[in-house]
């Protein structure tokens, strides 16, 4: 069953594709490096900061969470939009909710394993449609695209959805990213053209 979230530009614009951006039907590979390395047996995703319960599963238990596919459009920084991405892969909500964020959390910081790092208000994140995704278009992801493990935005420009991402940082001050510090926006409204701070 996949769950069909294309609707969500309606919360911030009346254009499905927002301006300054054009369709594309390709999936272009744009990393600030080259693809990490990693192994099953060694991964782990990680949960710490402002929350109750700090977790740290294993590439298997992670696979074991409760998952959902969404049908997804997916806007990059660089101007192009890839529209019905079908993602599968665990919410940021259920994420929270198992770790117990507290009250005074406010932001969120990503990991990834090549030590890249982004950054969003929680509010921004704690929707249904922020995905940890393993997946896509029924299969799993591949390494150049975040695999096994990336961060989808389908409200935000993509840099905010850290590929290879094995750990998530619930803060009670702002921390900025890798992009953040040199310059991109924080918020990355795509229908706003949130481009840069």
């Amino acid at each position: 069953m996949v769950e069909d979230v294309t609707d969500l530009y309606r919360e911030f614009g009346d254009e499905r594709v927002p301006p300054g951006q054009h369709e594309s039907s390709k999936f272009p590979v744009l990393s600030k490096g080259s693809t990490p390395s990693w192994t099953r047996e060694t991964w782990s995703f990680d949960v710490w900061g402002a929350v109750e319960n700090e977790l740290s599963l294993s590439y298997d238990a992670f696979r074991d969470l409760p998952a959902t596919t969404q049908r997804q459009d997916f806007h990059c920084v660089t101007g192009w939009t890839a529209l019905n991405c079908e993602f599968t892969g665990v919410p940021f909500p259920a994420i929270a909710e198992r770790a117990g964020v507290h009250e005074d959390a406010v932001h969120v910081l990503f990991h990834a394993l090549d030590g890249y790092k982004t950054d969003l208000p929680l509010a921004d994140c704690n929707r249904k449609e922020v995905l940890f995704a393993y997946g896509r278009d029924g299969e799993d992801l591949a390494a150049d695209h975040g695999g096994p493990l990336r961060v989808v935005t389908p409200h935000k420009y993509a840099y905010k959805g850290a590929k290879w991402v094995d750990g998530v940082e619930f803060l009670t001050d702002p921390e900025h990213g890798y992009w953040e510090e040199r310059g991109y926006s924080v918020t990355a409204n795509p229908w706003n053209e949130e481009r840069y701070g």
